[in-house]
């Protein structure tokens, strides 16, 4: 093979650059969304629920077709994988600029933009192994790597100034325009063909989607007040238990899977995907939790919630840095402590909820739980990819994948409705043992609850209730603070409970012996 990194070869920095700006667009993407929930909701004249739902959707879609993006550009060629993968993020990123409803926002944003991370993402892994050779590749690998870590420090700052200073929709344009830049270099990539076994699974990857997307899916439906709840979350469990079956029984007989379950056959592998998940409902959770906190109770505006939320992001990134380079621990152990940290910070900002008044209160907190997070990214990778041989480390990186982005989509999605149904039981429960309001208007209180809980500021309910009394405009705006406090509290409970299955994870993790580094794992930080 002649490619960069062969003897003599000169480094293809610009091929590097446009790789590692491909990736800085995938990890911005989401922070963008995050900061600016409230000016989505006043530019689109829609909910927060909602607007929560299509970025939990995006993850959802993503985790869903990783796998099958991996096998797809087997089939079509990575090259092209790529391409499409890079031209369906920038469907949704133009579609961003120009959406005037939340339904554009779910079908192009969160459909197109999700498949399209599923395709890029695969693609990216195999065209830097095919395009770069020793050390050459890993100075990709750093690159890239340094480019996603960047784009999570440095997102909610950057988002938040777009939005305040321009608007959100400036912020998604940029990403197209990045993305047409990327595109323009595409001549430099040198496709990777695929000579294994060009078979495909199609029902295991039914399953897979039925069984992430009914998990989710439910709790979304469930969030927005939608029938049928139960059944959809039971049909997106028996589907995840038939996947199982089904490659087992693939296996068995010799005939290709949609992945091979042969790799859950590594205890390591097993609890390091187990920490991947974890450790992304408890990111989920938290960074949907928060911009919702500050912008809704604090009516913050992007910048100010994006500069509230930059501790837990730049710490993070400061000690994966760090811990990566130079921490002489036991994986397992630096992988415990993450956890402990991450459980730790986020236990602290309970009770300051409902005492805080501005974003100051939770920068001790969130330092402390960034901390943690950047312990886990700079080991979790590499530990859960160690044991696996490099002919299936690709394999085994997609399903890590998966794993990271279920798990993200699913912190986002349950935290949100846990968020939302909490409000709407406290805000009924106050109202019905108020002594201000009438029967009349707890009934009505109940009745619109029951229909659409929903988060709102005080300012906003101050103008819905502008024909009322002062006695029933006061009454109504202390439950409204009082119902969001006890409903953020209770949500921060998601990510911490996945916090402390983490821990109880890293204790399993050291009483298994430590895994070896394997030089194919030590790129696999995509994703």
């Amino acid at each position: 093979m002649s490619g960069q990194g062969a003897p003599g070869a000169p480094f293809n920095f610009r091929l590097a650059f446009l790789l590692a700006m491909a990736m800085f667009v995938l990890v911005v993407d989401t922070s963008l969304m995050n900061v600016s929930i409230s000016a989505v909701v006043r530019d689109l004249d829609t909910t927060v629920s909602g607007v929560q739902g299509a970025i939990a959707l995006e993850a959802l879609v993503s985790a869903a077709f990783i796998l099958i993006g991996g096998k797809t550009g087997d089939l079509i060629g990575r090259k092209l994988a790529y391409i499409l993968g890079l031209l369906g993020y920038a469907v949704g990123a133009i579609a961003m600029t120009l959406a005037q409803n939340l339904g554009a926002v779910i079908l192009f944003w969160a459909v197109i933009g999700g498949i399209g991370a599923s395709l890029l993402l695969p693609a990216m892994q195999s065209l830097i192994h095919g395009n770069f050779e020793g050390d050459h590749q890993k100075r990709v690998y750093a690159l890239v790597g340094a480019s996603a870590a960047i784009a999570a420090a440095v997102g909610p700052l950057l988002g938040g100034l777009i939005t305040t200073v321009w608007s959100w929709r400036w912020g998604f344009a940029g990403e197209a325009v990045i993305i047409a830049i990327v595109l323009a270099g595409i001549g430099l990539v040198k496709d990777v063909p695929y000579h294994g076994d060009r078979s495909i699974d199609l029902v295991g990857a039914a399953l897979s989607i039925i069984g992430m997307g009914g998990v989710v899916t439910g709790i979304l439906v469930w969030q927005e007040g939608g029938g049928y709840v139960g059944v959809i979350i039971g049909l997106g469990v028996m589907a995840l238990g038939a996947l199982v079956w089904w490659l087992r029984r693939r296996k068995a007989r010799g005939k290709p899977t949609l992945l091979d379950p042969d790799l859950f056959t590594s205890k390591m592998f097993r609890t390091g995907a187990s920490g991947q998940l974890l450790q992304q409902v408890a990111l989920g959770g938290t960074m949907i939790v928060l911009p919702i906190y500050l912008q809704m109770v604090f009516e913050y505006n992007a910048l100010q919630a994006g500069l509230s939320i930059a501790p837990l992001s730049i710490s993070m990134f400061v000690i994966a840095l760090l811990a990566g380079r130079g921490l002489k621990r036991r994986p397992a152990s630096v992988i415990l402590w993450g956890f402990v940290l991450v459980v730790a910070g986020l236990a602290i900002l309970v009770p300051i909820v409902p005492i805080a008044d501005s974003g100051w209160w939770l920068t001790i907190p969130l330092i402390i739980s960034g901390c943690g997070l950047g312990l886990l990214v700079s080991q979790l990778n590499n530990y859960t990819l160690s044991p696996i041989s490099d002919e299936r480390v690709s394999e085994a990186a997609g399903v890590n994948s998966a794993a990271g982005s279920f798990g993200l989509s699913f912190g986002l999605a349950f935290a949100g409705a846990i968020m939302l149904a909490t409000l709407a039981f406290t805000f009924t429960a106050m109202a019905d043992s108020s002594t201000v309001l009438s029967s009349e208007q707890q009934q009505q209180v109940s009745t619109v609850l029951e229909e659409d809980a929903e988060i709102m500021s005080n300012t906003g309910l101050e103008e819905l209730l502008a024909d009322e009394t002062p006695e029933v405009q006061a009454e109504v705006l202390a439950i409204n603070t009082d119902s969001r406090n006890i409903a953020l509290q209770v949500a921060l409970l998601v990510p911490i409970l996945a916090g402390v299955l983490g821990i109880l994870n890293g204790f399993r993790m050291r009483r298994l012996p430590d895994p070896k580094a394997s030089g194919a794992s030590e790129g696999m930080m995509l994703g």
